[in-house]
This record gives structure tokens, C-alpha cells and sequence, in this order.
């Protein structure tokens, strides 16, 4: 960018300073002729205002001081005046003035054009650019090469934070830190865990823009909240779609700055870089100090949500202690761009890779571990040798139906217990199956390992975030709620007896439903009631039917029959305890129970009559 300072220096332009010679190694961002008494409405900030005074009353001093005030708090950094065309000398009213509002003063001579200060500075502008591009396609193959490296993703990240001179993190589909550089900056990217995860619930590509994230601050702090422009917190937020880029285009599948929110930040931030100029120029506010990328003491985060099909598969995180640079902002977009491609894996990649899973589990199921072994042992490794755990998950929301050959869509909560599941099997090295089946995600996994435990972990912090909903049956209507997620666990089984697991999970998932739970493991079960296995569908329509008569009855108004035949059975059979619960006498209690052997035709006293009315009753 060129300055005062290197106009003046240049040869063929022969300016002289005739005030504020401290003042001149401030970047000029156009040079632009106005005659104007009021040129403001038509500046940006950062202008060299070149005028000859033809409507200025430069004998005026206070009409002098008034323009160059106006000059001034719009953030134009200099005036250059041309003298011999209205005026043979600069007029000392406008001197005083230029060094009251401390603007630097140049005098243009008869022999320099304004045009050719114009083309000065255009050509040192487009030299600039042309610089920091050059330095963003230079970025653009160092970060290439670092994905195609062994590291991958960890080394992008590291080059990133050292063409940006400052810190950057990459968080998996779980919102977890999966590389962070330079190793300082680990607090930082743990403080912004709350602002990951709001973002990777906009569809992807997005991006935000934080502040005030601090050195000090915890790695639980909760993230600053949304505020207007001129504070810290989140200043922007927005999918890549909602706006144009604020500082040229993005590259293909890197979410722009520029959306909705940006443009008042950028707005914001010019205003406070002018009112700083000004500021300092009157001496009331020291240059900002520069400070080292490692670890600013306060930042600004910018927040790129990697995916381009609207499902995020990855968040970027880059803290810089100001906003980016064009090549810094170029190095950005490459590193979105690269990290999508090597976190996302194709629609066709991932259809084919279910096909496969599809396959094993069945092979499994049905008692062939050697032919799976044949077909899938190198990519799924020890997991069809070791003992393993088989989960059984489903949703409370369906999703729509796809087309042949397309991946089987998950619905909300199952895609984020994937997302959970992928992410510790990322970070283990450790190989599981994760197959969706119907509306279910049945899944794989080695016994006691990460992915094992990522599965608990999950379903602790769904219960954690419905706590109305816990405890609450699937389908009673009570409670606040229903929970999103449920899953049985089996216990551990070796490859050849997967068939025995995939049993068992269904019942603890029958388990989970009953008893308002997430997650229910095997275990549970076998500790727990028999009633506990009356929760599926086929129970609940038995039940159904069985009472259905003695509800009807009870809903004419005609007696409690329902609730007689409850107490009578948990008193078994024991007519003066059952009345005195229900607070009848036991003739009436007795005439009830006719009624019900009216009503269903059958005897209570047989023994197969009572067990079943009674698991109708518990179901």
C-alpha cells in the first residue's frame, strides 16, 4: 500500500510537505481530486484529497479550520494542494488549519498533474495486490502439499496459523479439537467450544466471527454473546449463501466472510480505524502495539464451518490479532477448501462404504465371521477377531425416504451419535461398523474401547440436555418432552455369535424406551425386572386388546373396573386387603370382579388368565 511518505520520496512527482512531516507513513488508499467545500459524503476513509481550492474561501480561517476538521474525522490522511492554477502560493488560513487538525499538508506544483499522482498510486495499489496474491497462491501450494503429506489436516493447520501470524484449530464432527497451532494457543480453541457447535448446527458452508477470546480465560469459559459491531463477541454469523464476500471471493467450498453480518463489521472497524487516526493525530490515543501470532492477548476469531453439502463435517478456527490481510485471507479459503476435501468424503464413497458395512453385518448375522473376514478384513482390521459390542440406536424423528444406490439418510440424533462415534474412532485408530437399518444405526464395536465409550459419553450428554424427558417411557405422554435418541447395548460377544448381540441390544433398547433412558446396556437388563421386556410394540397392542373392553366400560361411567382388577391381582386374590386399598367393601370388590369375568369371558381363577391380565396391566 502506498503512503505519503513514498509519494513524497517519488522522483517525478516533486511534492514538498509543508506540514506534518511526522505524519506521513500513513497508507493512502486512493488519491482523489475534489473541489468540493463538503467532500465527505464521498470518501471511504484513507484518501489524499488533491484540490486547487476553486470554491475553498482559503482567506477564511475559520471556513479553513471547518474543512479541515470535516477532512479529518472522515479519515482522509492528507491534502494535497496544487498551486498556479487558482492560487500562486498556499494560503497560510489553510496552513493553520491543516496543522490544527494535524492532516499533512503537501504543496503539488504547476507541473504535476493530479492524474499523475493518481496513477502513482493506482500502480502502487495494483502492485500490492498483485503481491498478496502471489503471496495467496504461494500459500495455496504450501497448503497442498501439507495435505498431501502424512499428517494431513494437522500439518495445514500448523502451515495456516504461520501464514496467518496467529493461531488456527480444527474441530471434528463432535466439536472436539483435532489439531491446534501453534500448542499455546490450546486454551483459546477450547474457550470456543460454544461458538463451534452453534455453527455446526447452520448448515454448512458457514462461517462467524468472533472476539474476545482471551489467554487467560479457562478452557470451559463460556464464549462471549452476540453484541453490535463496535464490542467483542460473536460480530458475525451467516451461511455462504446469505452474502457476498466482503473482501474478494472465496475459493470453491470455503464460506465467505461477507455473509449477512459481516458488512456491518467491516463498516464498524473502518469507522474505528478513522476515529483512531484522528485520535492519534490529536494526540489523545498510542499506536496499537504490534503483537506476535502465537498468542495475542485478545483476538479475532474467524469461524469456518468445512462441508458442502449443507452438513457440517468439520469447523476451522483462525485467530489473528486484526482483520485478515487479502493473502492471509487467501490462505483461508485454501485451507477451507483442502481440509473440506480431506475431512468430507464423497456421496459415492460413502454409499459404497455402507454397502459394504451393509454386507458384513449380515454375513455376521448370519453366522459367516470367516466370510467376512474375507470380504472386509483389511479395512475393518481386529474388530472381526476381538470380542465386540453391538448397539442398536433409532430416533424419535424419521427422515425421508432416498433413491436407489443413494447413502441411507440418518435422522438428526443418530447422524450426531455417528458424528460422536467417528470422531473417537478417528482419534483411536480404531476400526468400527456403523450400518443404518430401516430407520436404525446398528453399530460395531470393539468391547472397552473408544468408540465403546464415546457411545456412553454421548448418551450422557443427550440426557443431560432433556432432563425433563428422562425416566419419561417412549410414547406415555408425560413428562416434559421425549428424548431424541435411545440405544440398547449387548453384552460382549465374539464375531461368531453376533447374532446372539444384535438380540440382546434389542432388548436393552426395549429397556431404554421403557425406562426413559438413552442408553441401556445388557447388563441392566439381566439385573432388572422381566417386566422391564414388556416394552415393545407387540406387548403394548396384547395389552391393548386384553383391557381394551374393561377401558371401555370404565369410560360409560359404569364402575372402576380397571383399577379393581389391578389391586385385586397385587393383593393376590385377597379380597379384604384389595378393598381396603381401593376403600370399597369386599361385596363390592366382588361384584366387580363378575363383572370383569362378564366382560373378558373368561375365569380368574385360572392361573393363566390372571399372569396374562397381569403383564396387560405392567406392560
Amino acid at each position: 500500500m502506498p503512503t505519503l511518505a513514498s509519494l513524497v520520496r517519488h522522483p517525478t512527482l516533486k511534492l514538498s510537505v509543508l506540514t506534518g512531516a511526522d505524519e506521513l507513513d500513513v497508507a493512502v488508499r486512493w488519491a482523489q481530486t475534489s473541489e468540493l467545500i463538503d467532500p465527505v459524503p464521498y470518501l471511504e476513509g484513507g484518501e489524499l484529497i488533491l484540490t486547487t481550492a476553486l470554491k475553498l474561501d482559503v482567506e477564511d480561517a475559520e471556513a479553513m479550520r471547518r474543512y479541515m476538521r470535516r477532512l479529518a474525522d472522515a479519515g482522509v490522511v492528507g491534502v494535497g494542494f496544487g498551486v498556479g492554477v487558482n492560487v500562486e502560493t498556499v494560503p497560510e488560513a489553510l496552513l493553520a488549519a491543516a496543522r490544527e487538525a494535524r492532516v499533512p499538508l503537501l504543496e503539488v506544483p504547476r507541473t504535476t498533474p493530479f492524474i499523475a499522482i493518481s496513477k502513482v498510486v493506482s500502480a502502487a495499489i495494483a502492485a500490492d495486490q498483485y503481491r498478496s496474491l502471489t503471496r495467496g497462491f504461494e500459500a495455496q501450494r504450501d497448503l497442498t502439499r501439507a495435505a498431501l503429506g502424512a499428517e494431513g489436516p494437522a500439518t495445514v493447520v500448523s502451515r495456516l496459523a504461520a501464514h496467518v501470524r496467529g493461531w488456527a484449530a480444527l474441530y471434528d464432527t463432535a466439536g472436539e479439537v483435532l489439531a491446534v497451532s501453534p500448542a499455546g494457543a490450546a486454551a483459546r480453541a477450547e474457550a470456543l467450544k460454544g461458538d463451534v457447535a452453534r455453527l455446526r448446527r447452520r448448515p454448512a458452508p458457514a462461517s462467524a466471527v468472533v472476539a474476545g477470546v482471551r489467554a487467560e480465560e479457562p478452557a470451559d469459559a463460556e464464549p462471549a454473546g452476540p453484541v453490535d459491531a463496535g464490542g467483542g463477541g460473536a460480530v458475525a454469523e451467516g451461511t455462504a449463501a446469505e452474502g457476498a464476500a466482503a473482501e474478494g471471493p472465496p475459493a470453491d467450498g470455503a464460506a465467505s466472510d461477507g455473509a449477512a453480518g459481516a458488512v456491518p463489521e467491516a463498516a464498524a472497524e473502518a469507522a474505528r480505524g478513522r476515529a483512531g487516526d484522528a485520535a492519534r493525530r490529536a494526540g489523545h490515543a498510542p499506536d496499537r502495539p504490534a503483537r506476535d501470532g502465537a498468542g495475542p492477548a485478545e483476538d479475532r476469531v474467524e469461524l469456518q464451518s468445512l462441508g458442502s453439502g449443507r452438513r457440517c463435517c468439520g469447523v476451522l478456527a483462525v485467530g489473528t490479532h486484526g482483520k485478515l490481510a487479502p493473502a492471509e485471507r487467501y490462505a483461508v479459503h485454501a485451507a477451507v477448501s483442502l481440509l473440506t476435501l480431506v475431512t468430507e468424503r464423497s456421496s459415492a464413497f460413502s454409499a459404497a462404504e455402507q454397502r459394504l458395512g451393509t454386507a458384513v453385518l449380515r454375513l455376521l448375522l448370519a453366522g459367516q465371521p470367516d466370510h467376512a473376514r474375507s470380504v472386509a478384513g483389511p479395512l475393518y482390521g481386529g474388530l472381526l477377531d476381538a470380542p465386540v459390542r453391538l448397539l442398536v440406536a433409532e430416533a424419535a424423528a424419521p427422515v425421508a425416504p432416498v433413491g436407489e444406490g443413494e447413502p441411507e439418510p440418518l435422522p438428526e440424533a443418530l447422524g450426531e451419535l455417528a458424528d460422536a462415534l467417528d470422531a473417537a474412532a478417528t482419534g483411536s485408530g480404531e476400526a468400527f461398523l456403523a450400518v443404518p437399518d430401516a430407520g436404525r444405526l446398528v453399530v460395531l464395536a470393539t468391547d472397552g474401547g473408544a468408540v465403546a465409550e464415546a457411545a456412553v459419553q454421548h448418551a450422557g450428554r443427550v440426557e443431560a440436555a432433556h432432563p425433563g424427558a428422562v425416566g419419561q417411557a417412549r410414547g406415555s405422554g408425560a413428562g416434559q418432552g421425549t428424548l431424541p435418541l435411545v440405544a440398547g447395548v449387548s453384552a460382549p460377544a465374539g464375531p461368531a455369535v453376533v447374532t446372539v448381540a444384535y438380540k440382546q441390544a434389542e432388548q436393552a433398547l426395549s429397556v431404554a424406551r421403557r425406562r426413559g433412558r438413552v442408553l441401556v446396556e445388557h447388563e441392566d437388563v439381566t439385573a432388572g425386572s422381566v417386566v422391564d421386556l414388556l416394552a415393545d410394540d407387540a406387548v403394548q397392542a396384547f395389552a391393548d386388546g386384553t383391557l381394551r373392553a374393561l377401558r371401555e366400560h370404565d369410560e360409560r361411567g359404569r364402575g372402576d373396573l380397571v383399577a379393581s382388577l389391578r389391586a385385586w391381582l397385587s393383593r393376590h386374590g385377597q379380597w379384604d386387603a384389595a378393598a381396603a386399598d381401593l376403600g370399597v367393601h369386599r361385596h363390592t370388590l366382588r361384584y366387580r370382579m363378575r363383572r370383569v369375568e362378564e366382560i373378558l369371558g373368561r375365569s380368574l381363577d385360572d392361573p393363566d388368565t390372571r399372569m396374562e391380565l397381569w403383564l396387560a396391566l405392567k406392560a
